[in-house]
C-alpha cells in the first residue's frame, strides 16, 4: 500500500519558509543532557532534504509535559545544540514558539538555514487544539510539513488546527512509519508473530484484538499477562493485577477460543515467571514453574493450581517471563516470517549488579537474540511501544531491527486501524 497524502517531495520548497513539526520530545538527565538522540536522528533526512531543495526550516515541538507553563527544564535548547552537531551547522533557537521574539526569527531566517522554536506545550492553547493559536504558528512560514510521527495520533495545534491554514505535506519520517506499519498490518511475510506487553490489557485491548484477527500467533507477556493467569486459576501473589479487567480477559480467552475452532492461532501466555517480593535489583528471584495449570487446550480454562511447590507465594510478584517460556517464544520466532513486538516481558528499568541486563529483563534480552537472527532465523521485525523502543535504545541496538517506531500511541493507533487525526488533516496525493 502506498502513502495516501503528499510528501515534501510533491511540492516545490525553494526559497519558501516551512514549518516543521516534529517530535524532539527525547529523555533528558537531571543536568539537562539528552540520553538518547534517536528521535532526532530519525528527523535528519527530511530536515537535510529541505535544507537541500534551499528552503528555511522553522521547527516546532514540544518535551515533556509542562501544561501549559514555561518550564525552563522543558526548554529544547539542548534539543538545538543536539541538532546542531547532528547537522553540523548552526541551528538558531527562538525562546517562544509564537509572539514577537519567534515572528522576528522566523522572518530574518534565511533559505538554507534552520531555526528551532520553543516548547509547544509552554502554552495550553497547543493541546488544547486552539485555532488562533495555530494561525499564529502558521503565520511564521508558507509551508507546514508533518514529520512528528509520535505526535500525529492527537488533534492538537500543531498536527490539526495548523493544517487549516497553509497547505501541509507528510515529511520522509512520517511517510516512511506509516508505509511501514500498514504493510505489516496488510501484507505480512508470514507466519506473523505478535509479541504483545505492558501493564494493562485495556490500553492493548485494541491492539490485541487486530493481532487476533490477522497474526498466525499471539504471544503475551508483561504485568498485563498477570490478569490473564489469574483469569486463568492461576495464583499470582502480589503481581500487579487489574481486578476491573478480569471479565475483559476471560472475553479475550472466549474469543481465541472460537477463532481457533476456524483456523490455526497459537495464543501463548506465559508457562513460568521470574518472581520476587519485591522490585529492586538486589531482591532475591526464583523462577516458579506454573505449567502444569495452562495446558496447550484453551478450553481447560480456567484451571486452578494443584501443586504448592508451582505457584507464586503471597507476598511474590512475576516480575518477569521464565526460561521455558521465553524459550519457548524465541521458538516461535525461528517460525516467523515477520515479527511484531509491542512492549517488554518483565521489568526492564531494574539495572543488574553485574553486566548489562537487569534481573527481570532476560526474557526481552531472549527475544531480542532471536529476533536478531542468533538462532538462525532472522525475521523482519517492528517495534513499537515506549517501554520496548526504551530497553533497545539502552542496549544499542535501534540499528538492528528493521523498523524502530518513533511513536508509541500513533504505533498502536495505526496498528488498531484507527485514523490518526494528523495524517488525515494532510494534503491528499
Amino acid at each position: 500500500m502506498s502513502f495516501t497524502k503528499k510528501t515534501i517531495k510533491d511540492i516545490d520548497v525553494d526559497g519558501k519558509r516551512v514549518l516543521l513539526r516534529a517530535d524532539y520530545n527525547v529523555p533528558l538527565d537531571g543536568d539537562g543532557t539528552i540520553t538518547d538522540d534517536y528521535r532526532i536522528q530519525q528527523s535528519l533526512p527530511t530536515v537535510q532534504y529541505l535544507l537541500e531543495h534551499n528552503a528555511a526550516v522553522i521547527i516546532c515541538s514540544h518535551l515533556g509535559r509542562p501544561k501549559g507553563k514555561v518550564s525552563p527544564k522543558e526548554s529544547l535548547f539542548p534539543v538545538a545544540k543536539r541538532l546542531q552537531d547532528l547537522l553540523g551547522k548552526d541551528v538558531e533557537f527562538a525562546t517562544d514558539c509564537v509572539g514577537d521574539r519567534a515572528k522576528k526569527a522566523a522572518e530574518s531566517l534565511k533559505p538554507g538555514s534552520v531555526l528551532l522554536l520553543e516548547n509547544l506545550r509552554f502554552h495550553s492553547e497547543e493541546e488544547a487544539n486552539d485555532n488562533t493559536f495555530a494561525k499564529e504558528l502558521a503565520s511564521l512560514a508558507d509551508v507546514f510539513v508533518q514529520d512528528g510521527f509520535g505526535v500525529v495520533h492527537r488533534a492538537h495545534a500543531s498536527t490539526e488546527a495548523v493544517t487549516h491554514h497553509l497547505p501541509s505535506v507528510a515529511g520522509l519520517l512520517l511517510e516512511h512509519e506509516v508505509d511501514t506499519i500498514t504493510n505489516v498490518m496488510q501484507k505480512p511475510d508470514r507466519p506473523l508473530v505478535t509479541i504483545v506487553g505492558g501493564a494493562k490489557i485495556t490500553d492493548k485491548i485494541e491492539i490485541l484484538n487486530r493481532f487476533l484477527e490477522i497474526a498466525d500467533a499471539v504471544a503475551v507477556g508483561g504485568a498485563m499477562a498477570n490478569t490473564f493467569l489469574h483469569a486463568a486459576g492461576v495464583q499470582v501473589g502480589k503481581s500487579k493485577v487489574e481486578p476491573d479487567e478480569l471479565p475483559l480477559a476471560k472475553e479475550i480467552l472466549h474469543k481465541v477460543r472460537e477463532i481457533q475452532k476456524e483456523r490455526d492461532l497459537v495464543f501463548y501466555l506465559p508457562q513460568d515467571g521470574v518472581v520476587a517480593n519485591k522490585v529492586d535489583k538486589a531482591a532475591p528471584t526464583r523462577i516458579v514453574d506454573w505449567s502444569a495449570h495452562i495446558i496447550a487446550d484453551i478450553e481447560a480454562y480456567p484451571k486452578r493450581a494443584v501443586h504448592d511447590a508451582s505457584q507464586v507465594k503471597d507476598d511474590e510478584m512475576i516480575l518477569d517471563i521464565g526460561p521455558f517460556s521465553g524459550a519457548f517464544i524465541a521458538g516461535l520466532l525461528q517460525l516467523a516470517g515477520t515479527v511484531v513486538w509491542n512492549g517488554t516481558m518483565g521489568v526492564t528499568e531494574t539495572k543488574s549488579l553485574q553486566g548489562p541486563v537487569g534481573p527481570t529483563a532476560h526474557g526481552s534480552e531472549l527475544l531480542i537474540e532471536a529476533m536478531l537472527g542468533q538462532f538462525g532465523n532472522h525475521p523482519f521485525s517492528v517495534v513499537g511501544g515506549g517501554d520496548t523502543v526504551g530497553f533497545i535504545q539502552d542496549r544499542k541496538l535501534t540499528g538492528s531491527f528493521d523498523h524502530v517506531s518513533t511513536g508509541g500511541g500513533a504505533s498502536l493507533e495505526l496498528m488498531s486501524g484507527r485514523k490518526l487525526p494528523g495524517v488525515e488533516a494532510l494534503n491528499s496525493a
